[in-house]
């Protein structure tokens, strides 16, 4: 069976609650992943109102949509990161509070507690019962992200004090997620604390290995920077725990920006690389589903949608059939067993 096939809202914040899943609808979509911002997922109505969670799933059932995730990225990136001005866009107004940094970190993170409570409520409604196991998926941070460059010179002590205040204010966050028994899936991401491979296995080290923290696996961040986006799936088989399905292109500009993007703005056709449409970059999908495959994830295949190049109607549309057409359900048989009958 064919995994169902959802629509991430981070990207349709602009858009109300019904008319997103509307739209999420007549493009094609089982159902939604439903974002911690707009009016999507309000974590604290889910908390306080009674009838919020019905209210949602009322919305989802009107347009014969689904949903087995939240995602709460933008809270996320302030719980590890050196808070600016920047962080004040992008945060609720009860979290950035008065900018003091260390109030900012705080408050995101006793939010992104409460966005695993609410998750739990949330998919405890769930008409259907519970097929998935539930899951926040979002972003941590980083309080070392800028010494990546390694200049001036950085030793592997200054970047372990980043890992270890990572594991400080994460387990806290991991063991209130075990309490209500929902998964954490970060991201992994250029700005958090782990952006390839090796920075995710030490990652896992510094929350010991913690059951609750595992990956909401994105290709489209690792392509580009040149690391074995299927090779990730198959060393961390246990902790995928989530899927976006979104692509990127890379080698296509003119040589005058690189890797690092010049401080251009998407869609410069000087960029390097730059996100795509699914179908439309050069991640290679179908290596991605056998993979999925072969370690059992059974789990929604979430697009995440975002290309400046194309309409977003269009391109959303599109990108489901996409997906639709790329994954497959895995053999039940031997294929050269039938030799012998």
């Amino acid at each position: 069976m064919a995994r169902p096939v959802t629509l991430f809202t981070g990207q349709w914040a602009d858009l109300d609650f019904d008319t997103a899943c509307e739209r999420a609808s007549s493009f094609g979509y089982d159902g939604i992943e439903l974002a911690c911002w707009g009016d999507h997922f309000e974590i604290d109505k889910a908390l306080s109102d009674d009838g919020y969670i019905k209210t949602r799933w009322d919305t989802l059932d009107k347009h014969g949509l689904t949903a087995y995730s939240v995602s709460n990225h933008l809270v996320g990136q302030a719980i590890c990161d050196n808070i600016d001005d920047r962080h004040k866009e992008i945060l609720p107004a009860d979290v950035w509070g008065d900018g003091d940094p260390e109030g900012v970190r705080q408050r995101a993170a006793q939010k992104m507690i409460d966005a695993a409570k609410a998750c739990r409520l949330f998919i405890d409604a769930r008409p259907e019962g519970e097929e998935f196991p539930a899951v926040v998926n979002g972003f941590t941070g980083s309080s070392i992200w800028h010494s990546l460059y390694a200049f001036p010179p950085t030793s592997q002590d200054y970047w372990n004090k980043g890992f270890e205040d990572f594991g400080g204010r994460f387990t806290p966050i991991l063991d209130a997620f075990d309490e209500v028994n929902v998964n954490f899936g970060l991201e992994v991401h250029p700005t958090e604390i782990a952006f390839d491979i090796a920075s995710s296995e030490r990652a896992i080290d510094a929350v010991n290995g913690h059951i609750r923290f595992g990956f909401n696996y994105d290709p489209s961040h690792l392509g580009y920077q040149g690391v074995d986006y299927v090779k990730f799936i198959r060393v961390f088989v246990d902790r995928i725990y989530h899927v976006h399905m979104k692509d990127v292109w890379w080698g296509h500009g003119d040589g005058t920006v690189g890797v690092f993007g010049g401080h251009t703005d998407f869609t410069d056709p000087r960029r390097y690389w730059d996100f795509r449409s699914l179908g439309h970059g050069d991640i290679q999908f179908e290596d991605i589903i056998v993979a999925l495959n072969d370690i059992g994830y059974n789990g929604p295949l979430s697009v995440e949608w975002e290309d400046g190049r194309m309409d977003r109607e269009h391109g959303a549309t599109e990108a489901c059939e996409f997906v639709r057409k790329v994954d497959f359900p895995t053999s039940n048989i031997a294929f050269d067993a039938q030799f012998a009958e």
